[in-house]
């Protein structure tokens, strides 16, 4: 079994560090937020997911999971340190490294006073070159040794979806990754050698390029249902049972979770990456005309969205869900949140509905309320209770699916305005009350 820092208490390294004490490595789980590290070692997780909770508590009791904000000592207890700190996009679409090249540059400094070989392993997404053009320097630069023999390097991306991380983490139906040296390749290749699918070891920078292809596929897939459910939609001809009927060709590859007509795509992935990679695209003076489609388009997906509330009238809207997906806390990029944004910039009176972003607050986790830039008083704009949210609504809209709402909401389109970003039921298409956005 191998010792592992984990540096980054975010979405992706508390996952990862929880599921890989799960299997019996001992980890350290590294970050600049004490709040973080307190919940952590108190067997309390910083963020929200299924199953979460009980495996960081019960990891944390058995003594394979603690937290710690000593970079140094992190990485002196450990044979192995993944980074796994966020890489929001900057100002021109671009990747933002200066997290990733923060921790390679403290890893670094750790390196200098190792005398035993130590891998450093990034997890975060980042452009094609990345590694080599940022990480290592700094890593080099700081340690004073040399990547590949002074130290190990990899590149290993995740394929987590939240709501379902931990099943992922152990079917994630996709393992890829790259090594600069034999040690680091074959700890990557022991920790991987219980996975029910492929494990495919690569180079770094085709093991960078995966990542971001498989994100923008997902991002370009979500996109191309959207604009066939409006065309059909257009014809009378219910978009959904045609992408259906379309996913039923397995030889195709193509998954069903991503082909089904609705709203737009968010989240702290496919959005940024998608830009990076139009980005990279670009400084490379390649075309890159389906990555721009996919981002306008999905801008007009929430336009759309925006229209079809403008068009009821109605001044007070209630929303049923405001994270980027059901199932999650996460706001990041979350195309609801800004679709509320811009009706409350209107004047429009906005109240919301989300079971997990509504707990996220009363537990008090740090960071609730996370990824929202735009919606000025969040908090007091939850509402717990279904039915007083249909009841204050002059109309509702339905962004994100839960299982105990589908009865009242399907109840309340017989009498106001339901405007539909989901599906509720595969019988309810847009009539007098009922709108749906893409059926």
């Amino acid at each position: 079994m191998a010792k592992i820092s984990v540096f980054g208490i975010g979405y992706v390294g508390v996952v990862s560090a929880a599921c890989l004490a799960q299997d019996g490595h001992e980890v350290i789980a590294v970050d600049v937020d004490q709040g973080k590290i307190d919940a952590i070692n108190a067997g309390m997780s910083p963020i929200v997911e299924e199953g979460i909770d009980d495996l960081v508590r019960e990891m944390v009791a058995k003594g394979k999971l603690r937290a710690t904000s000593d970079f140094g000592r992190a990485v002196h207890e450990t044979e192995m340190s993944f980074v796994c700190v966020g890489t929001p996009s900057a100002a021109d679409g671009s990747v933002g490294l200066s997290y990733v090249t923060s921790v390679c540059e403290d890893i670094g400094k750790a390196l200098r006073e190792k005398d035993v070989y130590h891998s450093v392993v990034i997890r975060s997404t980042i452009v094609p070159g990345s590694t080599e053009s940022a990480c290592i320097p700094v890593l080099e630069q700081t340690s004073g040794k040399k990547a590949g023999v002074g130290f190990g390097v990899g590149y290993y991306p995740e394929f987590l979806r939240e709501s379902t991380a931990i099943a992922d983490s152990y079917d994630p139906g996709l393992v890829v990754f790259g090594f600069m040296d034999e040690p680091t390749g074959q700890i990557l290749a022991d920790l991987n050698k219980d996975m029910p699918c492929a494990v495919n070891k690569v180079d770094i920078r085709t093991a960078e390029m995966v990542k971001y292809t498989s994100n923008t596929w997902r991002a370009v897939k979500v996109t191309f249902a959207n604009e066939i459910g409006n065309i059909a939609k257009s014809c009378g001809i219910d978009g959904q049972s045609v992408m259906e009927i379309l996913c039923s060709d397995k030889k195709a590859a193509m998954s069903p979770y991503f082909m089904r007509p609705g709203f737009a795509f968010g989240g702290s992935c496919l959005p940024k990456d998608v830009r990076a990679l139009r980005h990279l695209a670009s400084q490379n003076d390649t075309p890159a005309h389906l990555l721009n489609a996919v981002l306008e388009a999905n801008e007009a997906q929430i336009s759309k969205a925006e229209a079809m509330v403008e068009k009821s009238g109605a001044q007070t809207v209630g929303f049923v869900g405001i994270s980027f997906k059901p199932g999650t806390d996460d706001l990041r990029e979350s195309p609801l949140v800004s679709l509320a944004a811009r009706l409350i910039n209107k004047g429009i009176e906005v109240n919301i509905y989300d079971p997990f972003v509504k707990e996220a607050y009363d537990s008090g986790t740090p960071g609730a309320g996370r990824g929202n830039e735009s919606v000025p008083n969040l908090e007091n704009r939850l509402v717990g209770d279904l039915d007083e949210l249909i009841n204050d609504a002059g109309a509702v809209l339905v962004g994100n699916y839960y299982n105990e709402t589908v009865e009242k909401l399907k109840e309340a389109a017989k009498t106001q305005t339901v405007v539909d970003l989901t599906r509720l039921h595969r019988d309810m298409v847009s009539d007098e009350n009922y709108e749906g956005i893409c059926w």
